[in-house]
């Protein structure tokens, strides 16, 4: 049997009640049978971006974002504007008061396309980004 390491982990309490709640609806035994699939998934995803860097790629960066964080907006377009070369297509969304969401088609190696997706996945205001990605 694999040995077992424990953590700890803190949650801002409205995300632990919201994950306990979907597991629980999943059917999860166990919320730390639950992190460990989370976790499997993240560093799943995670090794899949990290294709060889020349490796061609297309696919979509969604991303939910509140749109009222000072300054995120002009940062969000001074990224795409950066990396103009892999940026086929954008699509904005309003989805509530404060929240927009925002799909960015693109295509080019792999490194650039993680490069922008780490980028987007770490400024401020940004809730989540979903990388969706297809090797050619």
């Amino acid at each position: 049997m694999a040995k077992i390491t424990r953590v700890s982990v803190t949650f801002p309490p409205d995300l632990l009640k919201d994950f306990d709640e979907t597991i629980q609806s999943m059917g999860y035994a166990s919320r730390s049978k639950a992190i460990q699939d989370a976790v499997s998934h993240f560093v799943s995803e995670r090794k899949w971006l990290q294709e060889d860097e020349n490796t061609q790629q297309i696919g979509i960066l969604l991303m939910v974002y509140d749109h009222e964080t000072r300054g995120l907006e002009s940062e969000l377009t001074e990224s795409q504007h950066h990396h103009l070369s892999l940026i086929l297509s954008t699509l904005h969304i309003h989805v509530g008061e404060r929240d927009c969401l925002e799909a960015v088609a693109v295509r080019g190696k792999a490194s650039e396309i993680r490069k922008l997706s780490d980028e987007l996945t770490t400024k401020r205001g940004i809730k989540i980004v979903k990388t969706i990605i297809v090797t050619l």
